[in-house]
């Protein structure tokens, strides 16, 4: 059985490699980033099944997809190998957030806690993203199901990253669901 693919430490996912796009090499990316324009900006981008980083010749936006032409790869039996494979950049290659707003990567295993009672919820474990207009963050319960939360402000009242710590006010019947 063969190991899913991991994020490189130090590294942020910004997408996935989904499929040749032509005979050229070029590939098509799904982008995991909110910010899909970014890869027009990106002068490399590592890809993991390549063991390290690769120039940028081309990329173009649709829709829904990133056309990237990365150095090194020229056929569409290249392309074709890379299906799956990772795509990250730096951490340092992201631009600073406003006060209030976060990384998907930084707030994966936070602790989320309960406003009021202080009970602890779990860990958040996953941000799905919906395309609606939130993500929902997927919590770990030890011995229960995963508890989803949307990730609205009358939801998510405060994020401490220095205390490793998420507090929430859970919607009426929320558990429920999930139980």
């Amino acid at each position: 059985m063969s190991k899913s693919p991991e994020v490189w430490p130090g590294h942020v996912l910004v997408g996935q490699i989904t499929a040749p796009h032509g005979i050229d090499g070029t590939f098509r990316v799904y982008p995991t980033t909110d910010f899909p324009e970014r890869w027009r900006q990106w002068q490399s981008v590592v890809i993991d099944r390549l063991g390290g980083s690769r120039a940028v010749i081309q990329s173009r936006l649709t829709p829904t997809l990133v056309l990237l032409k990365g150095e090194g790869v020229q056929t569409r039996d290249a392309a074709e190998a890379l299906r799956g494979a990772l795509g990250m950049v730096p951490e340092t290659a992201l631009p600073a957030l406003p006060p209030g707003e976060y990384y998907w990567h930084q707030l994966i295993g936070l602790t989320v806690v309960e406003v009021g009672t202080g009970r602890v919820l779990g860990t958040l474990a996953h941000v799905l993203r919906t395309g609606a207009r939130h993500d929902v963050f997927e919590v770990e319960r030890p011995g229960k199901k995963s508890l989803l939360i949307p990730a609205l402000k009358d939801v998510v009242k405060h994020v401490s990253l220095a205390e490793g710590r998420m507090d929430v006010a859970l919607l009426p019947g929320l558990e429920d669901v999930a139980d």
